[in-house]
């Protein structure tokens, strides 16, 4: 990890150094967000699926709270800090993973499946409320991520 931070702030002086303002701002949030993504394991699929997946219910709960006229700035807020500490979990499990040994990163997988889960449902609850009609295919795809994870109703 130590090494990977080097990568990072090696990558921001370079940016800053030879680029213009923006360039230096790109240069930046890519490196960031390269930080990031491997503190939580790698930018793999299940990953990726996690990170739609809360952007998706994001908005739609955002979109359903317009539609009701129920919007609440504090809500919002929570919202984000909730997606924030989902994760973080991830990156806990990635520790743990590290910490336990071994190839497969069981923890890590759980955590994924787990919350990518509990997100997809509540999308589908806001396309509910939003009066949208989804397929029972993709319902039980979402229930069955949701399962994987060890999640109990």
């Amino acid at each position: 990890m130590l090494n990977q931070i080097k990568v990072f702030g090696s990558t921001v002086l370079a940016a800053a150094a030879g680029a213009s303002g923006k360039e230096a701002a790109a240069g930046g949030v890519a490196a960031a967000v390269g930080l990031i993504a491997t503190l939580l394991g790698g930018w793999d699929k299940p990953l990726q699926l996690l990170v739609v997946l809360m952007v998706a219910d994001y908005i739609t709960g955002i979109l359903g709270a317009i539609k009701t006229k129920t919007l609440n700035s504090e809500v919002m807020f929570w919202g984000g800090i909730r997606k924030i500490t989902v994760l973080f979990v991830v990156g806990l499990a990635v520790l743990i993973d590290g910490w336990v040994g071994g190839d497969a990163s069981v923890f890590r997988i759980l955590a994924v499946y787990f919350y990518a889960g509990r997100e997809g449902l509540s999308v589908v609850e806001n396309l509910g409320v939003l009066g949208v009609y989804l397929p029972p295919k993709i319902k039980d795809f979402l229930e069955q991520l949701n399962e994987k994870g060890g999640a109990t109703k």
